[in-house]
Protein backbone atom coordinates (compact mmCIF):
# COMPACT_ATOMS: atom_id res chain seq x y z
CA UNK A 1 0.00 0.00 0.00
CA UNK A 2 1.34 3.17 -0.99
CA UNK A 3 0.35 6.28 1.05
CA UNK A 4 0.49 9.95 0.03
CA UNK A 5 -0.46 13.06 1.95
CA UNK A 6 -0.91 16.69 1.63
CA UNK A 7 1.92 19.50 2.09
CA UNK A 8 1.66 20.89 5.03
CA UNK A 9 0.70 24.10 3.80
CA UNK A 10 -1.85 22.99 1.60
CA UNK A 11 -4.38 22.01 5.07
CA UNK A 12 -7.61 23.24 5.78
CA UNK A 13 -8.40 23.88 10.04
CA UNK A 14 -10.00 20.70 11.40
CA UNK A 15 -9.49 18.48 8.26
CA UNK A 16 -7.08 16.11 7.43
CA UNK A 17 -6.22 14.37 4.18
CA UNK A 18 -4.62 11.03 3.02
CA UNK A 19 -4.43 9.10 -0.27
CA UNK A 20 -4.24 5.28 -0.69
CA UNK A 21 -3.75 3.30 -3.67
CA UNK A 22 -3.32 -0.96 -2.94
CA UNK A 23 -2.50 -4.00 -5.70
CA UNK A 24 -2.30 -6.89 -3.38
CA UNK A 25 -2.25 -10.61 -4.60
CA UNK A 26 -5.33 -11.18 -2.45
CA UNK A 27 -8.26 -9.75 -1.59
CA UNK A 28 -7.97 -7.83 1.39
CA UNK A 29 -10.20 -6.93 4.40
CA UNK A 30 -9.93 -4.70 7.40
CA UNK A 31 -11.38 -3.73 10.43
CA UNK A 32 -12.37 -0.07 10.50
CA UNK A 33 -11.38 1.37 14.06
CA UNK A 34 -13.58 4.43 15.05
CA UNK A 35 -12.13 7.54 14.91
CA UNK A 36 -13.24 10.90 16.74
CA UNK A 37 -13.94 12.60 13.59
CA UNK A 38 -16.36 12.29 10.14
CA UNK A 39 -14.62 10.14 7.81
CA UNK A 40 -15.42 10.51 3.96
CA UNK A 41 -13.79 7.76 1.25
CA UNK A 42 -14.09 8.62 -2.20
CA UNK A 43 -13.54 5.39 -4.41
CA UNK A 44 -11.04 6.75 -7.66
CA UNK A 45 -10.89 2.87 -8.80
CA UNK A 46 -10.80 2.14 -11.88
CA UNK A 47 -12.60 -1.27 -11.80
CA UNK A 48 -13.66 -3.43 -8.64
CA UNK A 49 -12.82 -1.17 -5.59
CA UNK A 50 -14.53 -0.57 -2.28
CA UNK A 51 -16.68 -2.97 -0.40
CA UNK A 52 -17.95 -2.02 2.79
CA UNK A 53 -19.99 -3.53 5.36
CA UNK A 54 -21.15 -2.43 8.99
CA UNK A 55 -24.64 -3.30 11.13
CA UNK A 56 -26.73 -1.34 9.43
CA UNK A 57 -25.56 -0.91 5.98
CA UNK A 58 -23.21 -2.13 3.49
CA UNK A 59 -22.56 -1.52 -0.22
CA UNK A 60 -19.82 -0.96 -3.02
CA UNK A 61 -17.87 2.90 -3.88
CA UNK A 62 -17.36 5.76 -2.08
CA UNK A 63 -18.75 6.19 1.54
CA UNK A 64 -18.99 7.96 4.83
CA UNK A 65 -18.62 7.22 8.51
CA UNK A 66 -20.42 8.72 11.60
CA UNK A 67 -19.24 9.14 14.64
CA UNK A 68 -18.33 6.03 16.37
CA UNK A 69 -19.68 3.39 14.07
CA UNK A 70 -20.00 -0.33 15.30
CA UNK A 71 -18.39 -3.15 13.71
CA UNK A 72 -17.53 -1.69 10.44
CA UNK A 73 -14.95 -3.53 7.44
CA UNK A 74 -13.27 -2.19 4.42
CA UNK A 75 -12.11 -4.31 1.53
CA UNK A 76 -10.85 -4.23 -1.58
CA UNK A 77 -8.51 -6.08 -4.03
CA UNK A 78 -6.79 -3.25 -6.28
CA UNK A 79 -7.63 0.94 -6.15
CA UNK A 80 -7.17 3.96 -5.15
CA UNK A 81 -9.36 6.00 -2.41
CA UNK A 82 -9.03 9.75 -0.97
CA UNK A 83 -9.76 9.49 2.78
CA UNK A 84 -10.77 12.74 4.34
CA UNK A 85 -11.09 13.30 8.03
CA UNK A 86 -13.30 15.93 9.24
CA UNK A 87 -13.79 17.33 13.01
CA UNK A 88 -16.98 16.96 13.59
CA UNK A 89 -17.74 20.81 14.03
CA UNK A 90 -16.52 20.96 10.59
CA UNK A 91 -18.72 18.03 9.44
CA UNK A 92 -21.51 20.07 10.36
CA UNK A 93 -20.61 23.26 8.51
CA UNK A 94 -19.92 20.97 5.41
CA UNK A 95 -23.06 18.76 5.65
CA UNK A 96 -25.35 20.68 8.21
CA UNK A 97 -27.11 19.29 11.33
CA UNK A 98 -26.16 16.03 12.53
CA UNK A 99 -23.41 15.47 10.33
CA UNK A 100 -22.32 13.07 13.14
CA UNK A 101 -24.46 10.75 11.44
CA UNK A 102 -24.85 9.07 14.99
CA UNK A 103 -22.56 6.48 14.06
CA UNK A 104 -23.93 5.28 10.83
CA UNK A 105 -22.53 4.65 7.61
CA UNK A 106 -23.62 5.96 4.53
CA UNK A 107 -23.30 5.95 0.49
CA UNK A 108 -21.23 9.28 -0.60
CA UNK A 109 -23.80 10.03 -2.55
CA UNK A 110 -26.55 10.40 -0.14
CA UNK A 111 -24.49 12.70 2.15
CA UNK A 112 -23.05 14.75 0.19
CA UNK A 113 -26.17 15.27 -2.39
CA UNK A 114 -26.40 16.50 -6.01
CA UNK A 115 -23.25 16.73 -7.45
CA UNK A 116 -21.67 13.99 -6.05
CA UNK A 117 -20.52 11.97 -9.10
CA UNK A 118 -19.24 15.32 -10.47
CA UNK A 119 -16.83 15.11 -7.44
CA UNK A 120 -15.72 12.03 -7.80
CA UNK A 121 -15.07 12.36 -11.54
CA UNK A 122 -13.00 15.78 -10.95
CA UNK A 123 -10.61 13.55 -8.27
CA UNK A 124 -10.51 10.79 -10.74
CA UNK A 125 -9.12 13.08 -13.40
CA UNK A 126 -6.60 15.17 -11.53
CA UNK A 127 -3.21 14.44 -12.48
CA UNK A 128 -1.39 13.76 -9.33
CA UNK A 129 -2.83 13.09 -5.35
CA UNK A 130 -1.66 16.96 -5.25
CA UNK A 131 -3.97 18.04 -7.48
CA UNK A 132 -6.44 15.97 -5.65
CA UNK A 133 -6.18 17.17 -2.38
CA UNK A 134 -6.62 20.70 -3.94
CA UNK A 135 -9.75 19.86 -5.52
CA UNK A 136 -10.90 18.43 -1.87
CA UNK A 137 -10.26 21.47 0.01
CA UNK A 138 -11.63 23.75 -2.92
CA UNK A 139 -15.21 21.34 -2.61
CA UNK A 140 -15.51 21.53 0.92
CA UNK A 141 -14.36 25.39 0.95
CA UNK A 142 -17.27 25.59 -1.05
CA UNK A 143 -19.87 24.02 0.75
CA UNK A 144 -18.66 25.60 4.21
CA UNK A 145 -19.46 29.15 3.16
CA UNK A 146 -23.37 29.57 3.52
CA UNK A 147 -23.86 27.25 6.88
CA UNK A 148 -24.19 28.57 9.89
CA UNK A 149 -21.21 27.23 12.68
CA UNK A 150 -22.34 24.99 15.45
CA UNK A 151 -23.48 26.82 18.49
CA UNK A 152 -20.31 28.26 20.46
CA UNK A 153 -20.93 26.03 23.65
CA UNK A 154 -21.22 22.70 21.28
CA UNK A 155 -17.80 24.03 20.06
CA UNK A 156 -16.11 24.26 23.50
CA UNK A 157 -17.69 20.86 24.63
CA UNK A 158 -15.93 19.15 21.69
CA UNK A 159 -12.77 20.80 21.61
CA UNK A 160 -12.83 20.44 25.51
CA UNK A 161 -13.34 17.08 25.51
CA UNK A 162 -11.08 16.46 22.90
CA UNK A 163 -8.07 18.14 25.00
CA UNK A 164 -8.84 15.90 27.84
CA UNK A 165 -8.80 12.94 26.21
CA UNK A 166 -12.48 12.15 26.99
CA UNK A 167 -11.93 12.53 31.26
CA UNK A 168 -13.78 15.53 31.29
CA UNK A 169 -17.42 15.12 32.91
CA UNK A 170 -20.48 16.25 31.17
CA UNK A 171 -21.83 18.23 34.38
CA UNK A 172 -19.09 20.09 34.47
CA UNK A 173 -18.54 20.65 30.84
CA UNK A 174 -22.49 22.39 31.08
CA UNK A 175 -21.13 24.67 34.06
CA UNK A 176 -18.44 25.44 32.14
CA UNK A 177 -20.51 27.10 29.02
CA UNK A 178 -23.36 27.87 31.08
CA UNK A 179 -25.74 25.47 30.05
CA UNK A 180 -27.79 22.84 31.95
CA UNK A 181 -26.75 19.46 31.29
CA UNK A 182 -29.83 18.52 29.39
CA UNK A 183 -29.62 21.17 27.44
CA UNK A 184 -26.01 20.11 26.59
CA UNK A 185 -26.70 16.83 25.59
CA UNK A 186 -29.61 17.69 23.25
CA UNK A 187 -28.05 20.63 21.97
CA UNK A 188 -24.55 18.68 21.30
CA UNK A 189 -26.55 15.54 19.72
CA UNK A 190 -28.83 17.78 17.26
CA UNK A 191 -25.32 19.55 15.51
CA UNK A 192 -22.85 16.81 15.98
CA UNK A 193 -25.16 13.28 15.70
CA UNK A 194 -23.70 11.93 19.09
CA UNK A 195 -24.11 12.91 22.89
CA UNK A 196 -21.28 14.38 25.31
CA UNK A 197 -20.92 11.52 27.12
CA UNK A 198 -20.87 8.88 24.25
CA UNK A 199 -18.41 11.88 22.68
CA UNK A 200 -16.06 11.44 25.30
CA UNK A 201 -16.00 7.86 25.55
CA UNK A 202 -14.93 7.56 21.62
CA UNK A 203 -12.36 10.43 22.41
CA UNK A 204 -10.99 7.66 25.33
CA UNK A 205 -11.22 4.61 23.34
CA UNK A 206 -9.07 6.37 20.47
CA UNK A 207 -6.73 7.51 23.05
CA UNK A 208 -6.36 3.92 24.41
CA UNK A 209 -6.83 2.02 20.71
CA UNK A 210 -3.75 4.14 19.60
CA UNK A 211 -1.63 3.44 23.00
CA UNK A 212 -2.41 -0.36 22.43
CA UNK A 213 -1.17 -0.24 18.48
CA UNK A 214 2.21 1.12 19.80
CA UNK A 215 2.49 -2.25 22.14
CA UNK A 216 1.78 -0.82 25.16
CA UNK A 217 -0.16 -3.85 27.51
CA UNK A 218 -3.84 -3.67 28.34
CA UNK A 219 -3.51 -3.02 31.90
CA UNK A 220 -1.51 -0.18 31.36
CA UNK A 221 -3.44 1.54 28.82
CA UNK A 222 -6.53 1.16 31.00
CA UNK A 223 -4.40 3.02 33.97
CA UNK A 224 -3.19 5.72 31.44
CA UNK A 225 -6.17 6.10 29.61
CA UNK A 226 -8.95 6.46 32.32
CA UNK A 227 -10.55 2.77 32.84
CA UNK A 228 -11.59 1.80 35.63
CA UNK A 229 -9.42 -1.38 34.84
CA UNK A 230 -8.71 -3.36 31.98
CA UNK A 231 -11.72 -5.62 32.04
CA UNK A 232 -13.68 -2.08 31.51
CA UNK A 233 -10.98 -1.67 28.90
CA UNK A 234 -11.81 -4.96 27.35
CA UNK A 235 -15.75 -3.92 27.12
CA UNK A 236 -15.35 -0.23 25.53
CA UNK A 237 -13.29 -1.95 23.20
CA UNK A 238 -15.70 -4.56 22.21
CA UNK A 239 -18.26 -2.49 22.05
CA UNK A 240 -16.74 0.33 19.56
CA UNK A 241 -15.18 -2.49 17.73
CA UNK A 242 -16.23 -6.22 18.22
CA UNK A 243 -12.22 -6.99 18.72
CA UNK A 244 -10.43 -7.51 21.71
CA UNK A 245 -7.22 -5.15 22.99
CA UNK A 246 -4.95 -7.60 21.24
CA UNK A 247 -6.54 -7.44 18.09
CA UNK A 248 -6.73 -4.04 18.07
CA UNK A 249 -3.39 -3.51 19.07
CA UNK A 250 -2.27 -5.24 15.54
CA UNK A 251 -5.45 -3.45 13.59
CA UNK A 252 -3.65 -2.22 10.09
CA UNK A 253 -5.69 0.04 10.22
CA UNK A 254 -3.90 1.73 12.99
CA UNK A 255 -0.71 0.68 12.25
CA UNK A 256 -0.88 3.02 8.91
CA UNK A 257 -2.23 6.42 11.01
CA UNK A 258 1.20 7.71 11.80
CA UNK A 259 1.79 7.42 8.42
CA UNK A 260 -1.15 8.74 6.96
CA UNK A 261 -2.01 11.28 9.45
CA UNK A 262 1.39 13.14 10.97
CA UNK A 263 0.93 13.64 14.24
CA UNK A 264 -1.06 10.52 15.06
CA UNK A 265 0.45 8.62 17.99
CA UNK A 266 3.32 5.82 16.43
CA UNK A 267 2.38 2.21 16.16
CA UNK A 268 3.68 -0.96 15.28
CA UNK A 269 3.86 -1.69 11.73
CA UNK A 270 5.23 -4.16 9.12
CA UNK A 271 7.10 -2.90 6.49
CA UNK A 272 8.15 -4.46 3.04
CA UNK A 273 11.57 -4.29 1.49
CA UNK A 274 9.86 -1.08 -0.76
CA UNK A 275 9.55 0.92 3.12
CA UNK A 276 5.65 0.61 2.80
CA UNK A 277 3.70 -0.83 4.96
CA UNK A 278 2.90 -4.54 4.26
CA UNK A 279 -0.82 -5.26 3.74
CA UNK A 280 -2.36 -7.54 6.01
CA UNK A 281 -4.27 -10.30 3.83
CA UNK A 282 -7.55 -11.59 5.12
CA UNK A 283 -10.29 -13.88 3.69
CA UNK A 284 -13.21 -12.33 1.54
CA UNK A 285 -16.02 -11.43 3.35
CA UNK A 286 -19.01 -13.46 3.13
CA UNK A 287 -20.52 -13.03 0.39
CA UNK A 288 -18.22 -10.47 -1.19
Amino acid sequence: MRVAVPRPSAGLPGVSMAGFSWRAPAFVDMAMVAHPSVTLLIDLSEGDGLLYDARDRHGYGSFVVGLAPECLRAAGRVGECLQIRLQPVVAAAVFGPSAGLGGRVESFEDVWGRGAGRVRDELHAAGSWDERFAVAARLLRHRATDRPPVDPEVAHTWRATCGSRGRLRVDGLADEVGWSRKRLSARFHAQLGITPKRAARLVRFDHAAHLLAAGLAPATVASESGYADQSHLHREVKAFTGLTPTAVAGAPWLAVDHVAWPGSSPAQVTFGRTGRPAPHRLAPPTGA
